[in-house]
């Protein structure tokens, strides 16, 4: 890319629950940190793929207190440095914006790729090259970069970002001015998106200069940028926690897109296609693990789990330490922790969240 190496900087976002991915995806330890697939969780697979992009001396991870020690147990090099632990929830637009104000504070002249930490990526080289060519711009033109995931069905459970003019890019990968951003669509206007072919999913993938995105923040949610300057003004003072604490509390909570995304003339869309899923469900997961000629995704991960049937076809299974045994049932999730065992038709996925506001409203909090 054009940037000097020492300005590129990686934003992780690690907040969220996960309760679709409930019982191994809880409050207290959301999907991110959970081993859902293979032996590394997805935030492991994350700082992996993330290293491939730059030292962990210039990743930045904001996330909610809970999760601190977590993260350092997941990733021991990272340190206190390398965390912005969030004293309250208040969405996306307050932790991207937070986590430029620190990185301008160590940089001026960074670079910033915003990535999550639960989702899934299937071609590592691509996500490289991807996020680099849109850092390069970013750097080259001072404007802001959704990259935008081909699609690659009608998704309704995600926003979409048309394309309008394809502007010039010296990579390989096009790059074209945002003309507007979609809310979740029915099915039909999902099929009509996807059969014109400039739509991309929305995945909230954003790359931009920390001084780029603070000066829209300035113009487009100044209320915002208010609480974010404050915050920036004790960095590195003994009243900085003391102050992030306060603004965060007196922050309004609004998603990065309805707070500058879908406001600004400065966003252009990169498309990917880097094999990117963002785990909705346990249905998802099914599809995406291998399965045995009975149709059957097996997972153990404890020591003494294992997995015993009769008669038993396209169902997901997953278990600590008990052995799982069927008979005569079909297209099913069995999910077995160590507290929970959670039974579902695999059709019935979605209603996982519904289950969890049902733990909730009966206060069975030491499940959630």
């Amino acid at each position: 890319m054009g940037t000097a190496p020492k300005n590129l900087y990686v934003v992780l976002l690690a907040g969220g629950s996960g309760t679709r991915l409930w019982p191994s995806s809880r409050k207290k330890l959301p999907k991110q940190f959970t081993k859902i697939f293979g032996r590394q969780t997805l935030f492991q697979q994350t700082i992996h793929r993330v290293k491939m992009l730059v030292p962990l001396s210039r990743v930045l991870i904001i996330t909610n207190y809970d999760y601190v020690d977590d993260i350092k147990r997941q990733e021991p090099e990272l340190t206190n440095k390398n965390i912005i632990a969030e004293p309250e929830k208040k969405n996306t637009a307050m932790a991207m914006g937070v986590a430029a104000a620190y990185i301008y504070h160590q940089n001026p002249e960074a670079v910033i790729i915003n990535l999550a930490t639960d989702h899934l990526i299937s071609n590592d080289n691509l996500y490289k090259e991807t996020l680099l060519e849109a850092a390069n711009f970013a750097f080259k033109t001072n404007n802001l970069v959704s990259v935008g995931l081909v699609p690659e069905f009608p998704h309704t459970g995600l926003g979409y970002i048309k394309a309008g003019k394809k502007v010039k890019s010296e990579g390989k990968i096009a790059i074209y001015q945002v003309d507007s951003f979609k809310e979740k669509p029915d099915l039909e206007t999902a099929r009509k998106f996807i059969k014109s072919g400039n739509y991309y999913w929305n995945a909230n993938n954003y790359v931009w200069t920390a001084k780029s995105i603070l000066d829209e923040f300035k113009v487009l949610a100044p209320d915002l940028y208010q609480n974010i300057n404050k915050i920036f003004g004790q960095i590195d003072t003994k009243e900085e926690k003391a102050t992030l604490k306060r603004e965060y509390h007196l922050a309004k909570e609004e998603s990065i897109d309805y707070a500058i995304s879908e406001k600004t003339k400065k966003l252009y869309v990169l498309p990917g296609k880097f094999g990117w899923n963002d785990i909705g469900d346990w249905k998802v997961v099914y599809e995406l693990l291998n399965k045995d000629k009975e149709g059957n995704s097996v997972a153990t991960h404890g020591k003494r789990g294992g997995f015993v049937s009769l008669d038993t076809k396209n169902c997901l299974v997953q278990t600590e330490d008990q052995l799982i045994a069927t008979i005569g049932i079909n297209n099913l999730i069995i999910i077995d922790t160590q507290d929970a065992l959670l039974i579902c038709q695999k059709d019935r996925a979605q209603d996982i969240k519904k289950l969890v506001n049902l733990l909730k409203e009966k206060k069975l909090d030491e499940y959630l």
